[in-house]
């Protein structure tokens, strides 16, 4: 060891920078050991901070150093000194860790308060115990042998107090020696947490009430330890109530936090208030109990019944203080209640308001005990509340689960009355909350949920933003409950992959737009699906006296449902037979409609596969029927005989089996060209057949084959189209070109679309070419007449051109299509599209844009809406908000009904975003029939219906359509997991390889031999392998004769105008039965429906008043009035045609239309005849019909036809596949349906 000296004197040997270094390494080893003496723990590598240290104040050290530590290496770090640093060093004090158990430790403290919780209820209970056992009477001897200065005498004057009854108690030794070991320990942690809280302010602590009353209660039983004498001394140990009361308080919130759970404020308030009343009650029961020692005698139970009658204000006064203080006691008593009661009664009544307007919780018992689902909504309105309800609770099995709405806003005035109908109230639990916070989702027991239904609000301007909030809330939900099954409505398509992880998804604009597209191809689809996938036992309008409204809310009832085969008596039988066949003999035994089918293990739902699908018994079948089949009964009848000599002309023989909707609805022609079909030829589907060569029986149906022969099918040859290779190139001179093939589109908008095949370009077409209004150097065509389309046109208006729309084009794209009959599209956008959505839509042919507006007039003409036959407005994002409700749609339904003026024979389809307000569509202020289907409405509304609206004529029409009608179909999908797979394929967002899909074919005169629906059912399945699944009728309706006298003089008038036009009807009646003069019995049932056409028109007119000379002249002024208004809005465009350089020949003129024409654009619903405001044409939708309903000339049907692909064959050698399909096929190949 080196002394100090010796250290003194080496140390100028050394150059100061190394003394200095030394110095350095010297104090900090010291510093580092006295820290070590104090503290262990981390050791921290202080070696690096030392260089960093050296480097930044010495030199770089010689090269001969450098190179010794190249070779010695890194050695010199290596023996340096490690530090054991000890974090937290203040915690380890005996303080830190007495304040640790008692006070911060959560489960700790919570034992503490529980213990302290007990010591106050048992001091209270020695007290009752004490009390019990003491006699008053007997306690004055026992206080002279304690006391040596007490003297005393009992006296029997009421009025005078005995204070040493007051003062000195009779306590038993093992009741003292309780008491006393309890105030020991008690005053022992009343010590300990006033140490361990102590802040620097001492009196803060010794002034606190709960520690004053601490010591009152056991001071005096430690100094009976040391003082025996005053063993006996009265202490008022009742007031450890008040103790435990805030002990219980304390422990309640110790145990939230242990937990991590906590109860509603609600909750902690109640018990408070309860705590309170029972300190207050049990503190004046044993004050007057023992100051009433010294007067009347009372027992505690006397005193507590005295204080309950007084604190309840009832006062019986049969028990009564007797004495000053115990008076002064009540009266000390009664204050503090009024002043605490009052205080506790306000925050309860405050939090019971906020529990209100939160809507409390739902219990973790009842979650456990009952089956709930949660709603969870940005803002709640009445009508998407009713919506869900009464699609919710039309199911049987689901009357006992719970609904539990999840929103962050407060509860409507309307939603809270609603709510308040017990048929509600008992169900429905209202819950204010964000989906975002885990205590809410704790609050709705979301992890114990049967499903959770998330809804965008569509009502917003940014759509977006609500998609945002919906996504978030979904991935909330998925993070806190994993298990629980999610039910998500999106509204726009590119936002849909966020969610992919839910159980099912509804995409509103893919839906919406896809709708509205086959709104246009086959009418009232919109109608259709909407009925398909509401929730109804079909007993909407059958008390009404109309014969069409108890069919139509009859047939509303079918819905799709679905049963195991094995399972099934409808099609159990038909284990290893064809799907066809399957459908065929169901539909004529029960009338059950078969659709579709799954097989076991595969989640693909193949709609009408075709006759090549054999049945299996583990098959799940899905068909269309009023009830499921578990809830039907089985009555077997036997067969009626029917006769089979009838012929042909047989069938309408009597006049009275042509049915009188027959007569009528043959009396105008129909304009709607779904499938434009040609002159009827040999290979018409419903071709009249003839057996042995011979007309004169009646013709039968060929039966379906158990399985299918390959020869006998027909497949279609859509892949070729053969027809267009067919069609002579002399009809197109002057015509563009239309060069297009079959393919999938080789840009998507967005992730998620399903791929569908379609008709696409051969080449994509440039940007320029697309803006139908603008010529290029392309093509110098700047309006739809310079194009020479040979179809109408189909025009869409819409604000923005959204990805949703490309959901509009492919379906009037697709694959099975015939490329003869594809319409043009043009898109009206108030807004012009972005390029992405251009190359979108630059590979389809015939489909435009244009920017405008539909309240320009201008911009209508442009995009060539007088060569339109549909126009398609779409509910627009900007005006789906509005101040007052249902006041969005106002500029719509204004722009449309002028539409309806300028352009009478256009078909529009409108989107609102109220369903509420498809009573303006086609408003008319004297229409007396409408105003008895608004009363017819509002009666089924009040019977609890969910379709109320359905008997409006514009929606029984399909002419209006509002997305939220398809929330059911999230709703529905609670019970039938497979019904948004369905909707999608039907209106074709989805394509399975093998399921079909949904068109549409038209009766026509040739057709009537059929005669009714069943029939025409098995027709179909048996000739072409289609499934009919309902028929779109529209029919005249004429007002009974009970109506007013101005409706049945402007029917008079109409009828007139009617007769006017019979010569021009028996002419083209004489062209037809000339086209179809192949047989004796066609050419008799033509003449005779001729004839009855003619006796019908005859009677109506056979049964009505001439009209007065002034009447008619008073009809001839309006009529003259009207008919110039009519001129003068075709005036009006023809001169805005010229202004734009239009040619107006193809433009019609209202003012030059016959009642004929009017009544034939009447009874396809594109006009409102204002000249006959006593008519009406009625178009409804009935789906699965009896087999017995007679078929209507003009019907339409809706089909599911099978994929045709499915029916390909896969080896085809060499050729073409289109020239080998005609090759086999010749002639009978088809790729349209006629009737």
């Amino acid at each position: 060891m080196m002394g100090p000296r010796a250290q003194s004197q080496a140390e100028p040997s050394m150059t100061p920078l190394q003394r200095s270094s030394t110095t350095a390494d010297r104090l900090s080893t010291e510093t580092v050991q006295k820290n070590n003496s104090i503290n262990t723990g981390i050791i921290l590598d202080i070696s690096t901070l030392k260089m960093a240290d050296l480097d930044s104040v010495v030199p770089p050290l010689p090269p001969r150093y450098r190179f010794r530590d190249l070779l010695l290496g890194d050695q010199s770090f290596q023996n340096d000194d490690r530090v054991q640093v000890e974090f937290y060093v203040n915690e380890n004090t005996f303080k830190e860790r007495l304040k640790l158990f008692f006070i911060k430790n959560q489960r700790s403290s919570l034992r503490i308060r529980l213990f302290n919780l007990s010591l106050k209820l048992l001091t209270c209970l020695l007290y009752i115990i004490r009390v019990s056992l003491d006699d008053p009477t007997n306690q004055v001897e026992c206080v002279r042998k304690s006391c040596a200065n007490y003297s005393t005498n009992l006296t029997a004057d009421p009025s005078q107090i005995n204070w040493e009854l007051i003062f000195w108690v009779n306590r038993r030794v093992p009741v003292w020696a309780i008491q006393v070991t309890v105030a020991l320990i008690s005053f022992l942690q009343a010590m300990l947490l006033v140490y361990l809280s102590y802040k620097g302010n001492i009196w803060e602590q010794i002034f606190q009430i709960s520690f004053i009353i601490e010591m009152i209660n056991t001071v005096p039983f430690i100094i009976t330890i040391f003082w025996p004498s005053l063993r006996n001394i009265f202490v008022p140990v009742f007031l450890n109530c008040w103790l435990a009361k805030s002990a219980l308080e304390n422990m309640i919130n110790d145990l939230h936090r242990a937990i991590q759970r906590t109860h509603s404020a609600m909750f902690n308030q109640v018990l408070i208030l309860i705590c309170t009343l029972l300190c207050l009650v049990f503190t004046g029961a044993c004050g007057i109990q023992h100051l009433e020692r010294a007067g009347k005698i009372l027992s505690l139970f006397d005193s507590l019944y005295f204080c309950i009658v007084t604190f309840s204000t009832v006062g019986y006064g049969d028990v009564t203080p007797r004495i000053w203080p115990s008076k002064l006691l009540v009266v000390i008593m009664i204050c503090v209640a009024l002043v605490v009661l009052p205080l506790q009664f306000e925050e309860l009544a405050y939090l019971w308001m906020e529990r209100q307007k939160s809507g409390g919780n739902y219990s973790r018992h009842r979650a456990q005990t009952e089956k709930h689902v949660v709603l969870c909504v940005t803002s709640l309105k009445i009508d998407l509340l009713m919506d869900f309800l009464n699609e919710f609770y039309a199911h049987p099995r689901l009357q006992d689960y719970y609904v539990v709405i999840l929103c962050p806003t407060e509860m409507d005035i309307q939603v809270r009355r609603i709510l308040q109908i017990p048929l509600w109230s008992q169900r429905v639990i209202y819950l204010q909350g964000s989906a975002l916070k885990d205590q809410d989702l704790m609050r709705a027991k979301m992890d114990d949920a049967e499903a959770c239904f998330i809804l965008s609000s569509r009502n917003e301007v940014d759509r977006t933003a609500a998609d945002h909030q919906t996504i978030l809330r979904a991935w909330a939900v998925k993070d806190f409950a994993p298990n629980c099954p999610l039910y998500v409505q999106i509204l726009k398509p590119e936002n849909k992959f966020h969610v992919k992880f839910a159980d099912h998804v509804v995409c509103e604009e893919e839906f919406k737009y896809a709708m509205l597209a086959l709104n246009c191809v086959c009418p009232a689809t919109s109608t259709l699906v909407t009925l398909l996938v509401h929730t109804s036992r079909g007993q909407e309008g059958q008390t009404s006296p109309e014969q069409w409204q108890r069919i139509y809310g009859r047939c509303s009832g079918n819905e799709v449902y679905h049963i195991c085969l094995m399972d099934s008596k409808f099609f159990g039988e038909y284990d290893g037979k064809s799907f066809t066949y399957a459908s065929f003999h169901a539909h004529k035994k029960y009338g059950v409609c078969l659709i579709g089918t799954k097989r076991e293990g595969n989640k693909s739902i193949l709609l009408n596969p075709g006759p090549r699908h054999i049945m299996a018994a583990t098959d799940t079948c899905y068909y269309i029927n009023i009830t499921k089949e578990e809830n039907s009964a089985f009555i077997f009848k036997q067969e009626e005989k029917h006769s089979k000599g009838l012929s042909v002309a047989g069938v309408y023989d009597a006049p009275s089996r042509l049915p009188v909707q027959s007569i009528i609805a043959s009396m105008g022609t129909v304009a709607i060209d779904l499938q434009n079909p040609g002159p009827p030829v040999d290979n018409s589907k419903l071709a009249l057949p003839a057996e042995n060569g011979a007309g004169s029986r009646r013709p039968s149906i060929a039966p379906v084959l158990e399985i299918a022969d390959s020869s006998a099918v027909l497949p279609c040859d859509l892949i070729s189209d053969p027809s267009e290779d067919e069609t002579n190139q002399s009809d197109e001179e002057g015509a563009p070109a239309l060069e297009s093939i079959k393919g999938y589109p080789p840009n998507s908008p967005y992730i998620g679309s399903s791929p569908t095949l379609c008709h696409l370009l051969q080449q994509k077409a440039p940007f320029c070419c697309l803006r139908l209004d603008k010529g290029c150097h392309h093509n110098s065509f700047e309006d739809a007449k310079a194009y020479g389309f040979k179809n109408k046109l189909i025009i869409v208006s819409a604000e923005t051109a959204g990805n949703g729309l490309y959901n509009f084009i492919v379906p009037l794209r697709a694959y099975y299509r015939p490329r003869k009959e594809l319409n043009p599209i043009v898109l009206l956008l108030d807004n012009p599209p972005d390029n992405h959505f251009l190359e979108a839509i630059c590979c389809f042919p015939m489909v435009y844009y244009m920017a405008g507006t539909i309240d320009n007039l201008d911009n209508l003409l442009q995009c060539g809406i007088i060569y339109a036959d549909n126009l398609v407005v779409v509910d627009k994002e900007s005006t789906m908000s509005a101040e007052e409700d249902y006041m969005a749609d106002a500029k719509t339904i204004v722009n449309v009904q002028t539409m309806f003026r300028l352009f009478p024979s256009l078909s529009i389809i409108t989107e609102l975003t109220h369903p509420s307000n498809m009573r303006f569509m086609q408003f008319r202020a004297k229409d007396c029939y409408s105003l008895a289907l608004s009363k017819l409405e509002k009666i089924e509304r009040d019977k609890g219906s969910n379709l109320a609206f359905m008997f409006r004529l514009p929606f029984a029409a399909g002419r209006v359509f509002s997305i939220s009608m398809l929330d059911t179909l999230l709703y529905q999908s609670f019970v039938k997991d497979y019904m948004i797979l369905i909707a999608r394929l039907l209106l074709g967002l989805d394509t399975t390889p093998g399921s079909g899909y949904l068109c549409a074919m038209k009766v026509t005169e040739e057709d009537l031999w059929i005669r009714t629906y069943g029939r025409l059912f098995q027709k179909l399945c048996s000739s072409s392998a289609e499934i009919p699944i309902g028929i779109y009728h529209t029919e005249s309706h004429m007002f009974s004769s009970s109506e007013s006298k101005e409706v049945c003089q402007q029917s008079q008038v109409s009828m007139e105008d009617c007769e006017d036009t019979r010569d021009r009807r028996e002419s083209w009646n004489e062209k037809i039965a000339h086209r179809n003069s192949t047989g004796s019995d066609q050419s008799k049932h033509l003449l005779l429906r001729k004839k009855s056409m003619q006796w019908a028109r005859r009677l109506s007119m056979r049964n009505t008043k001439p009209p007065s000379r002034a009447e008619c002249i008073n009809q001839q002024r309006l009529n003259l009035y009207r008919r110039s208004e009519r001129q003068e809005l075709s005036e009006l465009v023809k001169n805005r045609m010229k202004h734009l350089g239009l040619p107006t020949v193809g433009y019609e003129d209202v003012a030059n239309l016959t009642a004929s024409d009017v009544m034939n654009r009447v009874n396809l619903g594109y006009l409102q005849d204002e000249m006959n405001d006593n008519q009406n044409t009625l178009s409804y939708v009935l789906i699965n019909p009896p087999p017995d309903t007679v078929l209507e000339l003009n019907d339409i049907v809706y089909i599911i036809r099978s994929d045709p692909l499915a029916h390909v064959p896969e080896n085809l050698p060499g050729a073409p596949a289109g020239a080998k399909l005609r090759q086999d096929y010749g002639s009978e190949t088809r790729d349209e349906t006629h009737l």
